[in-house]
């Protein structure tokens, strides 16, 4: 080990010798016998270590044997992607929500992603599912979570908690609440098809989970995005110059709570209205975040509307072996994180998607990564690859350099 490590090492390892035998002692100290003496010497130790720090050894010792059980230690080049299980491409179908009685139908792949845990989860970080409830009755959902999502696929109605207060809906809303401590009631007062209303419910409880916590803190207020208010910032993106050339066309959902920072739906979750236009291909993209995209509209024939899926590009940007997943109105499909996806319309109406992603999460983490088609075939014709996504222009690092200096030893190593 001294010849392969650090020079310096050797003297490190004999000051940690010193130290190693010092605890020795103070194990043998901690189990001589009541008389003090050991092997027969008349000498104690008392002599060399204080009554306190016996004590103090003697309660240590079986802690730090049983500490070390739990120690695991692993070659870097075959430990670094430790093989977890792949996040499946699967489809939740709108017939769940469209019969049968009020209930929560989740999307649960925790089988399938083999992470374990006590609480369904669609992917790592999110829990999907619907809520369907029946004209004039009432379903109650609760999560421990620090975020919570409900789209409107279908019907009208109220929801109220004790915490937050009562707020009506209807079809195409989508509201968002903090922490919430309780049940959350949802009543349907009516539905334009199938004898109740549908919601689209994603919060962030398997985070949670697997972090241990739970929140203490709101985070953001409750917020409502009501349906003409979205349809009238997308027309006017729509309508906007460029909208033609743009990879994805549609609107990103925001909070008062996040404008100053990931600009995304809450701390933790992402949103994006999106449509795609009559005989539209929107180009490849990719990001790290899971995407749970639903399928708000889905023009018949069915397959006339579809998205491929894959990990890599050919030199054209096409995506090698893609999977499609076609979008029937409704249903929601899973996204694995890094794979390139693009959105195909072949009908003669515009189709609409709306994907619920970990991304805010992401975004403050600086790991998002957001890849779009061309712009990296622009720099594979240059000969050049690059790591991230995440921009930083030579003046911002030169100023973020140089107000570090002064206050992070060491930042440009760090960097």
């Amino acid at each position: 080990v001294e010849k392969v490590l650090h020079p310096a090492l050797p003297t490190a390892l004999t000051s940690l010798g010193r130290v190693g035998a010092r605890t020795e002692r103070k194990k043998m100290a901690a189990c001589v016998e009541e008389d003090g003496r050991e092997d027969g010497r008349s000498e104690t130790f008392s002599r060399h270590d204080s009554e306190a720090e016996l004590a103090e050894t003697a309660m240590e010792c079986p802690d730090s044997a049983r500490w070390e059980k739990s120690a695991r230690i692993y070659e870097y080049t075959s430990a670094a992607n430790p093989s977890l299980a792949p996040i499946p491409v699967v489809v939740h179908p709108a017939s769940l929500h469209e019969s049968g009685e009020s209930r929560v139908i989740p999307f649960d792949l925790q089988g399938e992603l083999g992470n374990g845990g006590a609480t369904p989860k669609t992917s790592p970080n999110l829990l999907a599912s619907y809520v369907r409830v029946a004209v004039g009755e009432a379903v109650a959902t609760s999560a421990v979570a620090t975020s919570q999502a409900f789209y409107v696929i279908r019907g009208s109605g109220v929801s109220s908690c004790a915490e937050h207060g009562k707020i009506e809906w209807s079809t195409g809303d989508l509201f968002v609440l903090p922490k919430t401590e309780g049940e959350t009631r949802h009543a349907c007062a009516s539905a334009e098809a199938f004898g109740g209303a549908a919601l689209y419910w994603v919060h962030d409880g398997p985070l949670l989970e697997y972090l241990g916590v739970a929140p203490v803190v709101k985070r953001f207020e409750p917020t409502l995005f009501s349906r003409e208010r979205l349809l009238r910032e997308v027309e006017e993106i729509r309508h906007a110059s460029g909208a033609a050339h743009r990879n994805r066309l549609g609107v990103l959902l925001g909070n008062a709570a996040t404008e100053n920072s990931t600009l995304t739906l809450t701390h933790t979750l992402w949103s994006l209205l999106n449509s795609i236009g009559p005989h539209t291909v929107q180009r490849p993209h990719r990001h790290n975040s899971v995407a749970l995209d639903l399928a708000v509209s889905a023009p018949w024939p069915y397959g006339k509307v579809y998205t491929l899926m894959g990990k890599e590009l050919d030199a054209s940007g096409e995506i090698i072996d893609p999977i499609r997943c076609d979008w029937a109105a409704g249903a929601v499909f899973v996204t694995p994180p890094g794979w390139w996806h693009s959105h195909h319309n072949e009908s003669d109406q515009v189709a609409w998607v709306l994907p619920m992603q970990d991304a805010g999460l992401y975004t403050y983490q600086r790991t998002l990564d957001i890849r779009f088609v061309d712009d990296e075939l622009a720099l594979h014709k240059q000969a050049r690859i690059r790591g991230s996504a995440f921009a930083i222009t030579n003046k911002q690092y030169t100023e973020i350099a140089a107000s570090a200096d002064n206050d992070i030893p060491n930042f440009n190593y760090g960097l």
